[in-house]
Parts: structure tokens; C-alpha cells; sequence
């Protein structure tokens, strides 16, 4: 078993614990989110083991970074992983509904389980399901809490009016 490395960094969404492996980002947890978990015993806190993920976020969080190039280790069933990689190609500043996001992957009455795949995405922001509304328009859960998604997808919205 690999080690596992995380460490914390501070965005204009909270504080983020970033949790990886050699192979890749594993979790990106939001601390004062609903997902206010502890890093195991084992793991080991390493802050430069994270330079270039870090790099990467505030460069995202400044406007300055539309796409992630971060090694990613994706830990769920199949179907979850085939949610994830479509939240993926969810361009930048757009949005796609459940439904949408559901025929995307070839299973248009699965729009729950996408609605729940969506919900236990472990690597927000890098993979996009703030990207992921009603099928109405309206903003729905968010692990981050809604105000967050709200913030992202304006960051977004604002960075492609100046394109």
C-alpha cells in the first residue's frame, strides 16, 4: 500500500485538505464543509508533496487556469468514475443538468444515481460537479455548501465574459 500524503490551503472558498497518493489527488475536502473529516493516523502531513496542486488552484482561483493537469486517483465503483470523467468535459464557465449529464454517459433514466455520483465526487473544483445544476436552472447540493458553488461558478462566468 502506497503512503498517503495531505496537507491544507486556504482559498476563497474555505479552507481545502488535499489528500494524494504517488499516483495521484485523491481528495480535495472542503474542512468547515459537510465533509469536515480528520486525516487518518497513518498519513503523513506534507505540504511540498502538494506545490504544483496548490500552484494549480490559485491559479484556477485567480482566473488564470481554465483546465487542471493534475494526476488524479479516482476511487469509486465504475459507474462513479464514469460520472466523474464526464464532469471533466464540462467546459469552463458552462453548466449541464443531472439529465443532461445522464445522457452524456449513455444512461438517461440514471439521473439519480448521476445526481448521487455527482454528489460523492472526491476531488471537487479539479473535477467540475459544481459545473452540475437542476435541470430548472437552480443550484443544487454542493459539498462545499451552496454559497461555494455559487462563488465558483461566478468566478467562471465572470473570467469567460472578459474572453
Amino acid at each position: 500500500m502506497s503512503r498517503i500524503y495531505y496537507t491544507t490551503m486556504e482559498s476563497p472558498v474555505g479552507t481545502l485538505r488535499l489528500v494524494a497518493e504517488e499516483l495521484g489527488l485523491r481528495t480535495v475536502w472542503f474542512v468547515r464543509g459537510r465533509k469536515d473529516e480528520k486525516p487518518d493516523a497513518e498519513w503523513k502531513e506534507d505540504g511540498a508533496f502538494f506545490v504544483e496542486v496548490i500552484r494549480q488552484l490559485n491559479a484556477y482561483f485567480a482566473g488564470e487556469l481554465k483546465e487542471f493537469e493534475i494526476p488524479l486517483l479516482m476511487l469509486g465503483t465504475d459507474f462513479q468514475k464514469r460520472v466523474w470523467k464526464a464532469l471533466l468535459t464540462i467546459p469552463y464557465g458552462e453548466t449541464m443538468s443531472y439529465g443532461e449529464l445522464a445522457k452524456k454517459i449513455g444512461e438517461p433514466k440514471a439521473v439519480r444515481a448521476v445526481g448521487a455520483a455527482n454528489g460523492r465526487n472526491p476531488i471537487p473544483i479539479i473535477v467540475p460537479c459544481h459545473r452540475v445544476i437542476g435541470s430548472d436552472g437552480s443550484l443544487t447540493g454542493f459539498g462545499g455548501g451552496l454559497e461555494n458553488k455559487k462563488k465558483l461558478l461566478e468566478l467562471e462566468s465572470m473570467q469567460r465574459r472578459l474572453l
